[in-house]
C-alpha cells in the first residue's frame, strides 16, 4: 500500500462501509502493518481491530486530536472507535458491517497518522 492523502481516501469512501468489502487475511493484515508499524491487530469481541494509543503533553491536545481525527472520519463517513483520556487518545479503525478490517482501515489508519505528525509539528 503506498501513501495516501484525504483526496485520495474521499473519493473511495463509499465502500468503506459496504457489508460486501473484502476482509483482509491475517497474512494481509500483517503485511500492511509494515506500513504503520506503531498500530496492533488485535482481536476484540471476535473481529480484528487496527488499535493504536497517541500520546500527548495534556488532555487539552489529546482532545484537539480527538477532534481532528472525529472531523477526518465524519468526511469520509467511516467512524473509529475513540478513547480520549488526560494526555493519550486510543484510536480503533475496523468495519463494523464486515466484522473485520479491510484495505480501508489501513487507509484511515494513514490519515491518522498524519494528522498526528501535523498536530506534533505545530506544537
Amino acid at each position: 500500500m503506498s501513501q495516501t492523502n484525504k483526496a485520495d481516501i474521499s473519493k473511495d469512501s463509499c465502500d468503506f462501509c459496504r457489508s460486501d468489502a473484502p476482509k483482509l487475511s491475517a497474512e494481509q493484515i500483517a503485511q500492511e502493518l509494515t506500513v504503520v508499524p506503531d498500530w496492533k491487530a488485535l482481536e476484540i469481541d471476535g473481529s480484528t481491530r487496527l488499535v493504536r494509543e497517541f500520546r500527548f503533553k495534556n488532555f487539552a491536545q489529546a482532545l484537539e486530536f480527538t477532534n481532528k481525527v472525529g472531523e477526518f472520519a465524519e468526511s469520509i463517513g467511516h467512524h473509529p472507535d475513540l478513547l480520549t483520556r488526560w494526555g493519550s487518545v486510543s484510536v480503533t479503525w475496523y468495519t463494523h458491517k464486515i466484522g473485520g478490517v479491510q484495505q480501508g482501515d489501513f487507509l484511515c489508519a494513514i490519515e491518522t497518522e498524519l494528522l498526528f505528525a501535523k498536530m506534533n509539528h505545530n506544537n
